[in-house]
């Protein structure tokens, strides 16, 4: 399903002639910005841009598909601007996310209430996905953010990003294989697991991913806080599967090393939930926003810095 990052990546690339001024209108990487097309171009199985060109030239697939971003951006901005004047909405929103959420790009999002509801109270509430799920359900919350791993007729789900997750440890506790072959997924599971459990969206997929690959560790510990999770891995207790990208720099610094496995890790979907019976236009704006921001990349990001204009 394409995205507003995915629209704004062509748009901007077709009306500025380029990727990399694109990347600089959108406050991101040209690598990023190459990406958003690729997963785009993936989408409907067509090219959209002409690479045997040297500028930045839309196909005809590709100019269709301009034509269309324009539109759905403009009416997602008129959106915006109509539900976002202080006389039409004063009133507060509870929002459920993780705790990866709220250590990488939360602050982002509230900055961008702020910009464009002034009068809304934004309510975040940091808790594991089930939990976050039974208070959305119980009307304690408006709107979640989690890992997609429920199926539940009684909500309603929009993708928001996704997460890339990576088998990691303290270096020299898994040993590396003969040529630096990849380590075997059955062999990893000898050693201690540190999991993130049912609570966890991103523990449920991740325990249906190994059972599904007839995979049962021998030895397992359950640890629901992530950043517990990641202070056990860098101390040696155990392997874990971690966000690949916002733990990069203490792969860094030598306090942990990823490993290379086979199969990999997939990537963790997230997505954006409400009651489907209570469903209103300020949480539908405010998931637009959440899709226009959504990073998990690096952690404590501030403000609005980065965000697409």
């Amino acid at each position: 399903m394409m995205t507003y990052k995915q629209l704004e990546a062509l748009y901007w690339i077709a009306q500025l002639g380029g990727f990399a001024p694109a990347a600089r209108k959108l406050h991101t990487t040209q690598s990023a910005i190459s990406k958003r097309v690729h997963e785009l171009e993936q989408s409907f199985d067509t090219a959209l841009f002409d690479r045997s060109q040297r500028t930045a030239r839309l196909t005809e697939k590709g100019e269709e598909m301009f034509m269309l971003a324009r539109k759905l951006l403009r009416e997602r901005d008129a959106a915006v601007e109509q539900f976002g004047k202080p006389e039409v909405i004063e009133r507060r929103l509870r929002i459920g996310v993780t705790e990866l959420t709220a250590m990488t790009w939360l602050p982002r999002l509230v900055g961008l209430v702020r910009e464009h509801y002034p009068k809304v109270t934004l309510e975040p509430d940091v808790d594991g996905s089930l939990p976050l799920r039974d208070k959305l359900l119980a009307d304690a919350l408006d709107l979640i953010i989690v890992p997609d791993a429920f199926t539940d007729g009684r909500l309603s789900t929009q993708p928001v990003g996704q997460v890339e997750s990576a088998w990691m440890c303290r270096p020299g506790l898994v040993p590396v294989p003969p040529r630096r072959r990849p380590v075997r997924l059955h062999d990893l599971a000898a050693h201690r697991l540190l999991v993130q459990g049912n609570a966890s969206g991103t523990g449920r997929l991740y325990d249906a991913w190994l059972r599904e690959r007839g995979v049962e560790p021998a030895d397992t510990l359950v640890v629901s806080n992530l950043i517990a999770l990641a202070g056990l891995t860098v101390s040696g207790l155990g392997v874990s599967y971690l966000p690949r990208h916002c733990l990069a720099p203490l792969v860094a610094a030598g306090m942990l090393a990823e490993i290379d496995v086979h199969p990999p890790l997939p990537p963790v979907p997230y997505v954006a939930m409400v009651r489907g019976d209570q469903r209103s236009a300020l949480a539908g704006s405010v998931i637009m926003l959440a899709q226009s921001c959504c990073d998990f990349t690096r952690v404590f990001q501030v403000g609005l810095e980065g965000v697409g204009s």
